[in-house]
């Protein structure tokens, strides 16, 4: 697991544990050295990673993220003003520079293009892509 990865994880565990100060350090920390905006109160399952380090990638500070996904670079994953905030399943692939907003659901072992746009529920093993992104497979 690479260092951006392990201090995601230890930053998200700090903060949940109420640890002060420490959290809101490794967050800043993560933006200079990684360029990624990961807020410390986002939730992340075990086994999660962002490739590339993490680069340009944003995740809202609402966002939950299953186990075992893989981010590539410049996802974005947020809010859409009083839409919400997106909830990704379980073993998740999403695709480098690809966008979720809103308060959607992607499925477990679901499959996010490169450069797509999600604004609608993705169903459990499907493949999305495109602008906006539409469903190319299901498992």
């Amino acid at each position: 697991m690479s260092l951006m990865n392990k201090s995601v994880f230890l930053m998200t565990k700090l903060y949940s544990k109420n640890v002060p100060f420490v959290p809101r350090f490794m967050q800043q920390l993560n933006r200079l050295i990684f360029a990624t905006d990961i807020p410390r109160s986002v939730q992340i399952g075990q086994g999660t990673k962002f490739a590339h380090s993490g680069l340009g990638c944003v995740i809202h500070e609402k966002a939950v993220i299953g186990k075992n996904c893989k981010l590539l670079q410049n996802v974005t994953v947020g809010g859409r003003g009083k839409h919400g905030t997106p909830v990704i399943g379980d073993n998740v692939l999403i695709g480098a520079n690809a966008t979720i907003a809103g308060g959607i659901k992607v499925g477990n072992n679901a499959t996010i293009g490169a450069m797509s746009l999600v604004i609608e529920d993705v169903p459990e093993g499907a493949t999305v892509v495109g602008i906006p992104a539409k469903p190319i497979q299901t498992r």
